[in-house]
């Protein structure tokens, strides 16, 4: 019998959450600005507001994944009782 901590599910939905992350890291990417000139895109919404939920939402969705129950957990938790 297999006693790990997480399931199939559980290694997916990490998975997914990572992907998420990284895209939110992606999007905030970019050109910065230099000394000789100033780059306003630094300030576009896409940087300062949409890529940090993106990033937060896959936070929260990890933990999710890690909160997710087994199915088998529950099972095994019936037996006992």
């Amino acid at each position: 019998m297999n006693n790990f901590a997480f399931t199939k599910i559980n290694y997916i939905l990490l998975i997914a959450g990572f992907v998420v992350i990284i895209i939110g890291f992606i999007l905030m990417g970019g050109d910065g600005t230099t000394e000789e000139a100033f780059n306003p895109e630094i300030f576009s919404d896409m940087r300062i507001k949409v890529a940090p939920m993106v990033c937060l939402f896959g936070f929260l969705f990890e933990i999710a994944a890690i909160l997710w129950p087994s199915k088998e957990t529950d099972a095994n938790d019936k037996i006992k009782e």
